[in-house]
């Protein structure tokens, strides 16, 4: 009896293992692509609605200043130097120049509807050229609608390098021209009608022009320059 030859079946060691899909269709990963398309197709719509809602913030508060502008009609208060005198201007054993000057001072409040607070902190303070030659206190104090306030304010100083500071006011003098520098620097804060605003800075510089530094003498104040601004 022939014997018929056997078969076997030969397996394919290099052929890849089938594999499942990666991401099945409905799964939770295929929904995630799904929103991420969606979030990316409605980014332009939202960057157009936030950009109109800040261009809206900005047109209404260009038009709540311009309202408040029209009612309160905002003025800069207004200051004058009305007299300077000097009580002590001299050297001491450390060569250093001590100086007492007494400054009298208008404040002008022209604003109809708008007060002003003065706070504590304020300082007033006498340069010359680059040295400041004596500092004081700012009183604190309200000031009211279309008011004209009185300031009588007690400056005191030491300056290094005595010796030729006092040499170049001395020669200074001499020409009945001293160039002075007043230097202002107050926190305030605005009343608008019942309303407080937050606090703020005035500063200002006063150019003055006197003819003599003598200590106890009336001392003339031939020019006078000032200006003055708010920091917020």
């Amino acid at each position: 009896m022939t014997e018929h030859p056997k078969i076997h079946p030969v397996v394919d060691v290099e052929a890849p293992a089938p594999t499942a899909p990666l991401v099945p269709p409905g799964s939770a990963t295929s929904e995630k692509v799904a929103q991420d398309s969606s979030v990316c197709r409605n980014e332009p719509f939202l960057w157009f609605t936030q950009g109109r809602q800040r261009r809206g913030a900005v047109v209404a508060i260009g038009a709540t200043v311009g309202i408040l502008y029209l009612v309160f009609r905002p003025k800069l208060p207004k200051y004058s130097i009305d007299s300077l005198r000097i009580s002590d201007l001299r050297l001491n054993f450390d060569m250093t120049l001590y100086a007492k000057f007494d400054v009298k001072i208008t404040a002008n409040n022209p604003n109809k509807k708008i007060g002003i607070y003065y706070k504590q902190g304020g300082r007033l303070s006498v340069w010359y050229t680059k040295s400041k030659l004596c500092e004081g206190s700012l009183p604190k104090f309200y000031q009211g609608h279309q008011n004209i306030t009185k300031l009588d304010v007690a400056l005191t100083g030491q300056t290094e390098s005595g010796s030729t500071l006092m040499s170049a006011l001395q020669e200074q003098q001499q020409t009945g021209q001293i160039p002075l520098d007043l230097k202002v620097d107050a926190p305030v804060a605005i009343k608008l009608g019942k309303l407080k605003m937050r606090k703020v800075r005035t500063l200002g510089e006063c150019k003055l022009v006197v003819d003599s530094l003598s200590a106890n003498n009336i001392i003339s104040i031939k020019a006078s320059n000032c200006k003055f601004r708010l920091k917020l």
